[in-house]
């Protein structure tokens, strides 16, 4: 089918009801009190009484997934993809291939040790899924190289065994995804969490290691996916979630045991969810419960007391929440190492000590460092994110002047700090953190790093001296040429005159030259984030290159609301959060425009943008105020319609989302939400770009109703002159599209070829 033909095509034509509303405020007539429209401990004024809101659409929300009416428009809705996009079949498989081409297929990860044995994944070869292995580790001598042929028969290192296979677990399923998988305190029992739908419910299993035969199974039993060990192999620790998919309740099981589940904990606040871990040193389970504004937490001393079944579980509170104030701890020696932001004292997070005991919230103290002087004051200098304890060593990671940062800490006694340096590399920009760990008692850690233009690397560096690094592991990248490829950093400045936005960008070498000679634009595709205070970071991505060896040029607009510079970059008062919110959708409008009118690098006719989940709510403000900026836009499960989800406290997350976005139903936020909700704000008989947006049936975060609903909007009042509105629905996948890699591979080889068709770039050959 040419180009001409599918153009002719037409969508999928969905009935208004012109009269259906939402009410935003105080809950309308007949509103089910259960359903909560307000935190209690807001202090904001409900509209009241209630406004009500556009909804025409509202008809497609089906929280059962089982409504014909709906299935068919969704089945509509992917005809019309299929059929608008027919002439790019043999670009796809192209795409796909190369794709492959571009990893291998038959690989590991790095073994780590835990124990008595050395754990890794490996994949193969037409295997969609990991295979996960162990193999008996000599501690007399540590793992330096790994010394594999790389074959599908040989072992990674010898007496490999595999523990679990997700290939097996996947067999006659449309989707599977494994949460947790933990071995036993003995080594001899898996628990293991597996989610078959994509609604990110998961079931609990645990199994011998030994024999391979199933311990305990209930398929009526639906957790959270998190799971730890109690002290040993007779218990186990696991969390439920209640009607909005939130994680709520603690419970402890006792294996081969009549005894019933213990209840160890319930949490009423909506806002609130539950999570839990167990420190490296194995003495302590954590269940931590937060908010995005407020935490706390929660242990367990397993060494206290040894329990047993029947005997009420002992759970202490370290410190009592505490409005507006987040705080994360790990153990070491003794003390809690708690990372805290304290309300608005300070703008990043501070790193503190404490006895390690219950409500020691007046024993907080500031870490010193070798000076006497707080290394993490919480200052604009250092971002800090977290810190991973060890027995002779504490190792925080966050940010500095905008680059990711990795601070070892020597330490002489319980908290005394004895040395303090971070880890450097020669790249100006890149991505780096600590790699899993198992051992609280080791002389090593195994740091990643890589950049947009260098594959990952695992390196094995000494605690004693940082300088001695061993590269274990590098990615390996067939038919990848480094020298061939560049990359910059620079700034961009917002429209308020004073805020600089950095911007990331990767390129050709040839490419630019030319560009830069000629003075020819290039094609350019946006990529941008913006929430949750996340980092968009300059790592390397194999998938990426499809895009580059056609000429095109990557870039990242790392735009406020991300935590890139900081937390300031996210919150109020100068961040993009709550009433600051517009300042994401402006840095990336600011970002674009930069590109076209200052650096003069491509135009409107070459320029992408692309946004997943709050990014596609970030990608759908961006078209309602700059159409004319773009040619086409990408947008995977994107979160547009937020009023009406944030209305309606029974859908998955919504309470949650409150500390996010502003609660719609509270005055306050009403009006500035809907300045800018994507979709409350399609401009009536505006030229809009080509819009591609992807879904999944199953996704409780962002429901394929948001998505649908945007497409008949826009569809309905964009004028006859813009492009193309599609979406396509995974109908066996959730929020993280498809779990099977090689499925995944041709989800993304459709997205691009569609991209690359839209940019003229569809017969470009790949370099």
């Amino acid at each position: 089918m040419s180009t001409a033909t599918a153009s002719k095509l037409s969508p999928p034509v969905a009935r208004r009801e012109e009269d259906r509303v939402v009410y935003a405020g105080a809950a309308p007539p007949g509103w089910d009190p259960k359903i909560v429209r307000q935190a209690e401990s807001s202090k904001e004024k409900l509209l009241d009484p209630p406004v009500p809101v556009p909804d025409p659409y509202g008809w497609m929300r089906d929280d059962d997934r089982k409504n014909e009416e709906i299935l068919d428009h969704l089945k509509k809705e992917n005809e019309y993809s299929k059929g608008l996009t027919k002439h790019l079949e043999g670009l796809r498989q192209t795409l796909y291939d190369s794709m492959l081409s571009s990893i291998v297929e038959t690989d590991c990860t790095v073994p780590r040790p835990n124990g008595d044995f050395y754990v890794y994944c490996r994949t193969f070869k037409g295997k969609s899924y990991d295979v996960i292995c162990r193999a008996p580790r000599n501690k007399d001598k540590p793992l330096q190289t790994i010394e594999w042929d790389g074959t599908a028969e040989s072992h990674v290192l010898p007496g490999e065994e595999v523990y679990l296979d997700v290939n097996v677990l996947a067999e006659g399923k449309e989707f599977c995804s494994l949460g947790a998988a933990v071995m036993s305190p003995s080594k001899k029992l898996l628990a293991y969490s597996v989610d078959f739908s994509g609604d990110e419910t998961y079931e609990l299993h645990v199994i011998s290691l030994e024999t391979q035969e199933e311990i305990f199974c209930d398929p009526k039993l639906i957790i959270s996916g998190s799971l730890e060990w109690g002290q040993d192999d007779s218990n186990i620790f696991y969390l439920t979630m209640d009607e909005t998919k939130r994680p709520y309740r603690m419970w402890r099981k006792w294996l081969l045991s009549s005894v019933e589940d213990e209840l160890l904990d319930q949490e009423d606040d909506p806002q609130f969810s539950s999570d839990m871990f167990k420190t490296r040193d194995k003495r302590f389970v954590f269940l931590e419960k937060g908010s995005r504004e407020t935490s706390e937490a929660w242990f367990i001393d397993l060494e206290a007391v040894r329990e047993s079944a029947g005997n009420k579980t002992k759970l202490e509170c370290l410190a009592p929440r505490r409005y507006r104030t987040l705080y994360d701890v790990d153990y070491r020696s003794g003390y809690w190492w708690i990372t805290s932001k304290r309300g608005e004292e300070t703008p990043n997070m501070c790193l503190f000590t404490a006895p390690a005991m219950a409500n020691c919230q007046d024993e907080w103290k500031l870490l010193e460092g070798p000076d006497g002087k707080p290394l993490f004051d919480g200052g604009y200098d250092r971002a800090l994110h977290g810190v991973s304890t060890f027995e002779s060593h504490v190792v925080a990671h966050g940010r500095e002047g905008g680059i990711p940062r990795v601070w070892i800490m020597g330490m002489d006694g319980g908290t005394a700090v004895s040395s303090f340096e971070a880890l450097t590399f020669d790249e100006e920009a890149y991505d780096s953190g600590l790699s899993g760990h198992y051992e609280y008692n080791t002389d090593t850690i195994m740091v990643w790093y890589d950049s947009l233009i260098t594959p990952t690397q695992w390196m094995e560096i000494s605690l004693a001296n940082l300088s001695e690094r061993v590269v274990v592991k590098q990615k390996n990248v067939p038919n990848y040429k480094k020298e061939e490829y560049d990359c910059d950093r620079y700034l961009v400045t917002a429209r308020d005159g004073s805020t600089q936005i950095p911007v990331l960008r990767v390129y050709r070498k040839d490419a630019m030259e030319e560009h830069q000679a000629s003075g020819k634009p290039l094609p350019t595709h946006l990529y941008g984030y913006g929430s949750y205070g996340a980092c968009e970071e300059a790592e390397f991505a194999t998938t990426r290159l499809e895009l580059l060896r056609r000429g095109m040029v990557y870039v990242i607009a790392q735009i406020r609301g991300g935590g890139e510079m900081g937390r300031q970059w996210y919150e109020e008062p100068n961040g993009a959060k709550y009433l600051c919110k517009k300042n994401t959708f402006n840095d990336f409008v600011d970002v674009a425009r930069d590109l076209v009118d200052g650096k003069k690098l491509t135009t409107p006719d070459l320029l992408s943008c692309e946004g997943c989940s709050a990014g596609g709510m970030l990608i759908g403000a961006t078209i309602n105020q700059a159409p004319e900026l773009f040619k086409f836009a990408l947008m995977g499960v994107p979160f547009v319609d937020v009023i009406c989800t944030m209305i309606d406290s029974s859908i998955p997350l919504t309470t949650d989302e409150w500390e996010e976005w502003g609660n719609v139903n509270e005055e306050k936020y009403f009006k500035y939400m809907m300045e800018y909700a994507p979709m409350q704000n399609v401009k009536e008989g505006a030229k809009y770009p080509t819009i591609f947006m992807t879904c999944g049936l199953h996704d409780s975060r962002v429901p394929y109703w948001e998505p649908c609903k945007l497409a008949a909007t826009l569809r309905h009042k964009q004028s006859a002159e813009s492009g193309s509105v599609c979406v396509k629905v995974e109908m066996s996948a959730g929020h993280y599209s498809a779990s099977d890699r090689y499925k995944f591979y041709r989800e993304l080889a459709f997205d691009y070829a569609y991209l690359l068709d839209q940019l003229g770039l569809a017969d470009t050959q790949s370099k």
